[in-house]
């Protein structure tokens, strides 16, 4: 991973010199640093290269297009990983606002788009409003994906993983009474 930052570095260069630092391609180019910095827990480093990618997105392509989401999204996870939740909130809740308008309340940005707010959510302690977020994201990919695929088993997962906050918080009666809901609690209750 290491070996990367060079050549991510390099291509933000190229980027900046030869289309110029507000091209949406410039945007990419940094953003694809940040998230290399991001995985390194270079968080710091990430956060301001997020931000300008935002900022030449929404400047160049719109505030409503899904590559502004995507930035949004990023800036998000990365507040998240650094544990700043409450900063995480707003763009997390705007990037789904777009992907739900612009590419349909259906599509695989949106459903992975509502995983990302539930599990924001959770890290919070705002169980109740994460269920029916990650109820949402399961049944638009159980419909697009095959039932072994690595995102809707991390989905199912990260739901178990919010289901066995409110068994252990004993606030199970305040889950809805949806089917997907009621029969994964049903399967983890009766585990041993």
């Amino acid at each position: 991973m290491f070996g990367a930052e060079p050549l991510f570095a390099r291509s933000l260069a190229i980027s900046e010199t030869q289309l110029g630092p507000e091209h949406p391609d410039t945007a990419t180019s940094l953003n694809n640093l940040a998230a290399l910095y991001r995985s390194m827990g270079r968080y710091g480093e990430a956060e301001p290269l997020y931000a300008r990618s935002l900022e030449i997105r929404e400047a160049q392509l719109g505030p409503d297009h899904p590559a502004t989401a995507q930035s949004l999204n990023n800036l998000a996870g990365l507040y998240h990983s650094m544990g700043r939740y409450v900063e995480a909130e707003p763009p997390c809740v705007r990037a789904l606002a777009i992907w739900e308008a612009q590419l349909g309340p259906d599509h695989p940005a949106t459903a992975t788009s509502l995983h990302n707010l539930a599990y924001l959510y959770v890290s919070m302690g705002r169980y109740v409003e994460a269920e029916p977020l990650y109820v949402r994201s399961l049944e638009i990919e159980q419909e697009i994906l095959p039932p072994e695929h690595p995102s809707l088993k991390l989905g199912v997962d990260n739901f178990k993983d919010l289901l066995w906050q409110m068994i252990a918080t004993n606030q199970t009666d305040q889950l809805s009474d949806h089917p997907l809901t009621q029969s994964l609690l049903k399967e983890l209750e009766s585990e041993p």
